[in-house]
């Protein structure tokens, strides 16, 4: 119960408050993973496995030692549960984003929307018109509505707080050096594979998700079944088709991202994301967001029982 409770007033404390904006336990670690790969970087494999084991396997040791330390004191295990989930999660600070890049579309004003893009993914968005700025807002609101939100809330409700630590280390590794960039191709490997395996049932129960929120769950289902693989990504795509799907829009294209390409398939049959779609998108995640949270809440509950049935 103290889990459970303690993710739920974690999310809500990210849903009113948002990421705290002085001393950010996730901006620290990345701070001490940019001291520690300035350290330990080469181009190999076995460099960046080694680079990615210390820092999640340390995070995740950190959280298991507080869930020890805390287990039989229900009041401070909630309040414990609570500040890791706030810490952790993302999706007001993803939903402000969304606010923001909607009202700078809506002013026509490309030039600050383009550099805006950059606080929700790495795409190139020099040569972006206001549709496609559109279209890759709203495909990096499905994603990140997976992995800000969804997956840490539920490896929480599995885990508890190691799931919850753990699984942001993974993420946030990959979102520093998960590139397939010439410098991040063999070092950030093992942080990119680590990161799809965390989020391969976080994704889909994501997808699940996002088309009972919409009311539309047999369109998002059909357009995941349907076009997901077309995706270069196994997470990303059963998310952004089912989103696609939920909205009735056709997501997907050419991306560049610096020094690469990618091509992301044809996800959904609508027509292609416009300045409108952002809100529509943002206001979709909130509601899965919600879902998620009671679902993580749900899984913290069954957990429990079933311990307490091998006890």
């Amino acid at each position: 119960m103290s889990r459970a409770l303690g993710l739920i007033l974690g999310f809500a404390a990210d849903r009113v408050l948002g990421d705290p904006r002085r001393y950010h336990p996730v901006a620290g670690f990345g701070q001490a993973a940019t001291r520690l790969e300035d350290r330990w970087y080469a181009d190999s494999r076995a460099a960046g496995t080694t680079y990615a084991t210390v820092l999640v396997g340390t995070a995740t040791a950190a959280g298991a030692l507080v869930e020890r330390l805390t287990r039989d004191r229900p009041l401070v295990h909630t309040v414990v549960t609570a500040a890791a989930t706030w810490t952790v999660l993302g999706a007001r600070s993803l939903d402000r984003e969304a606010e923001v890049m909607a009202g700078l579309l809506e002013e026509k004003d490309l030039p600050a929307a383009r550099g805006r893009l950059s606080h929700l993914c790495a795409r190139d968005a020099t040569d972006l018109e206001a549709d496609e700025l559109a279209r890759a807002t709203v495909e990096s609101l499905a994603e990140n509505t997976s992995d800000a939100c969804v997956a840490p809330l539920l490896w929480g409700g599995v885990l508890g707080i190691p799931g919850l630590l753990g699984y942001r280390a993974a993420n946030t590794l990959d979102a520093m050096v998960g590139y397939k960039s010439a410098r991040y191709r063999n070092f950030g490997w093992a942080a990119a594979r680590l990161d799809d395996v965390l989020n391969l049932l976080p994704a889909r129960a994501c997808a699940v998700l996002t088309g009972l929120a919409s009311g539309r769950p047999r369109q998002a289902m059909t357009t995941w079944q349907r076009d997901a693989g077309k995706h270069p990504s196994p997470n990303a795509g059963p998310v952004e088709a089912a989103f696609a799907g939920a909205l009735d829009l056709r997501l997907g294209g050419r991306n560049s991202y610096g020094d690469y390409q990618e091509d992301r398939g044809t996800l959904g049959d609508g027509p292609t994301p416009t300045v409108a779609d952002v809100r529509r998108t943002a206001a979709l995640a909130r509601r899965v967001g919600v879902a998620a949270a009671g679902l993580a809440g749900i899984v913290a509950l069954g957990g429990r029982r079933k311990g307490r049935r091998w006890t």
